[in-house]
């Protein structure tokens, strides 16, 4: 653990942010934790998180606080509206967890840095089973100094913490890595689909593919990937890209081939 940095807050408790903090109590760290459902604050309690009354109260029992909730206005919420600036010492970090818009992490470093208080992006990606076996790969964005001293709290629940630059820097990591994931499982919903129709054995194929040249992430994992958050990711994919006036004719049609196929439907090829 980190000679400095001890004390820790995990804002936003559910599925994900639960395992996290779990993670990090387990390494030593004590974590202050705050959600807005009792039953997802009751949970994290089980696993030693010491649960607050609010978001801001959270600020007076840590040096690193993740913030792990749904949109980008919870997030601000969460940042200029509870408090928590106010409540967290100097030289603090705010770790955004959250899928977010790279601006709006922009926007929140410089409120933050008013208060001397350090922001970084720090999306997540691999899934909710590398969450429950502390095995995520962090996409971190952010000023040296910050990710100096939360990287450490990172890697209790991260067994990648990659620093890819300036702030903003880690979510748009994670929205390219999202828009291939989305590609790819498009394209294996559809060739898949071909093969069962012309009688392979899906399950065999499947782990045949896995040895040649058509190999990915999502067809290693097919009927576990539930697809959940792909119309978001590829809202956020598809806004970046107009506003820098970039044309994405293939992200365009994986977002409407993404809006047809369910978890459902990917284990029904498997049967």
């Amino acid at each position: 653990m980190s000679d400095d940095v001890k004390r820790t807050g995990m804002i936003g408790l559910g599925a994900m942010g639960l395992q996290m903090a779990r993670h990090m109590a387990a390494k030593g760290y004590t974590v202050a934790g705050y959600d807005v459902l009792a039953e997802a604050a009751a949970r994290a309690k089980e696993h030693g998180v010491k649960i607050c009354g609010s978001a801001a109260d959270v600020g007076d029992h840590a040096e690193v606080v993740i913030v792990m909730v749904a949109t980008d206005e919870q997030v601000r919420d969460v940042v200029l509206k509870s408090g928590l600036l106010d409540r967290l010492a100097r030289n603090s970090v705010i770790c955004i967890a959250s899928s977010v818009s790279p601006e709006l992490c922009r926007e929140l470093e410089v409120a933050a840095a008013r208060k001397g208080i350090g922001i970084l992006d720090t999306p997540v990606v691999l899934g909710q089973e590398a969450a429950n076996n502390g095995t995520l790969t962090v996409y971190v964005g952010g000023a040296d100094a910050a990710f100096a001293r939360a990287q450490p709290v990172l890697a209790a629940f991260g067994r990648q913490v990659l620093h890819l630059g300036a702030c903003g820097n880690g979510q748009i990591a994670k929205t390219i890595n999202n828009l291939l994931l989305w590609a790819c499982m498009a394209a294996n919903f559809e060739a898949l689909g071909l093969a069962k129709k012309l009688g392979a054995d899906i399950p065999r194929l499947v782990a045949a593919l896995g040895q040649g040249s058509g190999a990915n992430w999502s067809l290693s994992r097919w009927g576990k990937s539930t697809g959940k958050w792909s119309e978001k990711d590829m809202d956020v994919a598809l806004e970046l890209a107009q506003d820098a006036r970039t044309p994405m004719p293939l992200a365009g049609l994986v977002d409407q081939l993404m809006k047809q196929i369910s978890q459902d439907k990917m284990k029904a090829l498997l049967s």
